[in-house]
């Protein structure tokens, strides 16, 4: 762990730097929808195959961390930071060699908050690989021996837009909770947005996705209020999950990256029609599949995406220039 120092900057800046091990590349593994099930053995076969390879891809191709996308504990989050869900969902089942000892960058999901979310965020002060320092913060990614920076913003969609439940119920998000954080979190953004403008790079990430042409869709709240954001300060891509399948589409510039098939594989594109027309340049959900999730590396050349089966097959991949 970084120490309590750093912990504490984290909380007052909102910003952790993130140094690369392997050389002029920073390289991370994004998962999202992963969090196991409420009851015995607690993890999806999903979740434990996903795991395996995630483990092999940080071996092979190279990580520096991890990026959880939300929805970190099916189905209620957990109830305080002692939760034996993270033992039994998190610590127990991402044992692969390669993934032991990388950190992991945190965001929350709807499921996350339908429980206990600052337990999730005190869990950080009891595990070295679990990091969340606030429910919106800031990495900054640094690529030694490069002249090329880049940022990784963390959003609670949440927050902003609602809660919504998953799987059809309760549909999509109603408006947030408390206007005035939501407010005041999309400030944060905007000034985070604006200092990053020379940076190589910028990714941001949440939960719901701005477009998806699965089960949930587009999230009208954030196509409203992010969408303009992220195309007028050329943000690279945005990341995120809720849909549990994998997608990338490409709008305005922007690349929007699902990784929710951690634990569950849906197929439908129920919303394909919700999309801007030409935007979906790839799609997976195959129901029989054992889950998946993305690489990302980030180099002096570009932000290459790669989508990975738990197989360890590669489903697609697409290089985003820099800004």
């Amino acid at each position: 762990s970084h120490g309590p120092c750093l912990q504490m900057l984290a909380l007052l800046w909102m910003t952790v730097t993130v140094v690369a091990g392997g050389g002029p590349e920073v390289q991370f593994l994004a998962v999202g929808d992963w969090g196991g099930v409420p009851n015995p053995p607690f993890a999806t076969p999903r979740e434990v195959a996903t795991a395996a390879a995630m483990g092999r891809a940080a071996t092979d191709l190279g990580a520096d961390f991890v990026l959880a996308l939300g929805d970190n504990f099916y189905y209620e989050g957990v109830r305080d930071e002692w939760d034996p869900r993270f033992q039994e969902t998190f610590e127990r089942v991402f044992t692969a060699p390669g993934l032991r000892e990388l950190p992991w960058f945190v965001l929350a999901g709807n499921h996350d908050h339908a429980g206990n979310v600052t337990a999730q965020l005190a869990y950080g002060h009891r595990s070295p690989r679990w990091h969340f320092p606030h429910y919106y913060y800031s990495l900054r990614l640094s690529l030694p021996g490069t002249n090329v920076s880049a940022r990784l913003l963390m959003l609670d969609t949440v927050l902003l837009c609602g809660g919504g439940d998953d799987f059809g119920v309760g549909g999509a998000p109603k408006g947030p909770q408390d206007a005035g954080a939501a407010a005041a979190q999309l400030a944060w953004l905007r000034g985070r947005l604006a200092a990053a403008r020379h940076d190589h790079y910028v990714l941001v990430a949440g939960h719901y996705p701005v477009w998806s042409v699965a089960e949930h869709g587009p999230t009208a709240c954030l196509v409203r209020l992010l969408r303009p954001l992220l195309r007028r300060h050329r943000v690279t891509a945005y990341l995120c999950g809720h849909d549990h399948n994998l997608q990338f589409l490409e709008e305005g510039g922007v690349g929007y990256v699902v990784s929710g098939a951690g634990n569950f594989m849906e197929e439908s594109q129920h919303h394909s029609g919700a999309v801007p027309p030409g935007s979906l340049q790839f799609f997976f959900g195959a129901p029989a599949s054992p889950g998946g999730f993305a690489h990302l590396r980030l180099d002096a050349h570009a932000a290459t995406v790669t989508y990975l089966e738990a197989t360890g097959r590669v489903l697609y991949r697409v290089a985003l220039p820099p800004r």
